[in-house]
């Protein structure tokens, strides 16, 4: 299964997946249909799947145009979304399996960013028998929306600091080596934020400097890892002392949610 990454709008990323022994994709939040569509032409694929993650209009605004394409495609969202995805044909919670190219992905239910939101994890599998063409997921891959970004995290537009941090704990539970696929190109940004409650740390300066070489030099920062997230990224280092002293609270919701707090006034 090959990943693909298409830079659209200012800062959004859309995913296409590719099956080449099928000639199938699926798409992970589509924000708009023509450069789906341009990748497909270019590799002959057929799109059977739409995987979106929640309802804003940046994730799911190509869905009735690639259905008007490929009336067979299934899209699949939160079953706490229905209503709210555009063509939505299945409803999804936490621990169901989804499937592409013969891989298995995990349902993740991972509300606060939105009170839909769910993500899609695919852990390390072996190649499908007889998929000569596909090689084994040696990593697991995180389409994680708009609940995890490189270096920060979604604002809570629906949800609250406690079911953020239950989200992201399920993530920060996954192997160090998964590759986290978040659908903005926020980072930069982030680390700055992230050096005003975390300078002393090291590998987070160190992070910095390398973003803003890629981004000077037009370089995408996704994907991540969930290990240099748990590093670097202070909202998956709630309970770090530093920042815990920082925030004068050893409380996780609460600590997390003047963590939040801060970030949405920088």
């Amino acid at each position: 299964m090959e990943i693909l990454r298409l830079p659209v709008l200012d800062d959004n990323y859309v995913f296409l997946l590719f099956d080449p022994a099928t000639k199938t994709a699926a798409v992970v939040d589509p924000a708009v249909h023509a450069p789906v569509l341009e990748a497909l032409a270019d590799r002959d694929a057929t799109l059977v799947t739409i995987f979106n993650t929640h309802h804003h209009g940046d994730h799911v605004g190509a869905n009735a145009k690639l259905r008007a394409q490929f009336p067979d495609v299934e899209i699949y969202a939160s079953e706490a979304d229905r209503g709210r995805i555009p063509g939505q044909t299945v409803a999804l919670n936490e621990g169901d399996r989804v499937s592409f190219a013969g891989y298995e992905a995990e349902v993740f239910f991972v509300p606060g960013h939105t009170r839909g939101h769910i993500a899609y994890y695919f852990a390390p599998q072996a190649n499908p028998a007889g998929n000569l063409e596909t090689g084994d997921l040696e990593t697991g891959e995180l389409f994680c929306g708009d609940t995890l970004f490189a270096g920060g995290c979604g604002r809570l537009f629906e949800g609250t600091p406690a079911q953020m941090l239950d989200s992201l704990s399920k993530f920060r539970s996954l192997p160090d080596s998964t590759r986290v696929w978040c659908a903005h190109e926020y980072t930069e940004s982030n680390l700055r934020f992230a050096l005003t409650v975390d300078g002393k740390n090291r590998a987070l300066s160190d992070r910095a400097i390398a973003v803003r070489a890629m981004r000077s030099r037009g370089e995408s920062t996704v994907p991540s890892t969930i290990g240099l997230e748990k590093e670097t990224n202070p909202f998956m280092r709630w309970d770090d002392l530093a920042i815990q002293a920082l925030l004068e609270t050893s409380d996780p919701v609460r600590a997390f949610a003047k963590l939040r707090g801060r970030k949405d006034m920088f």
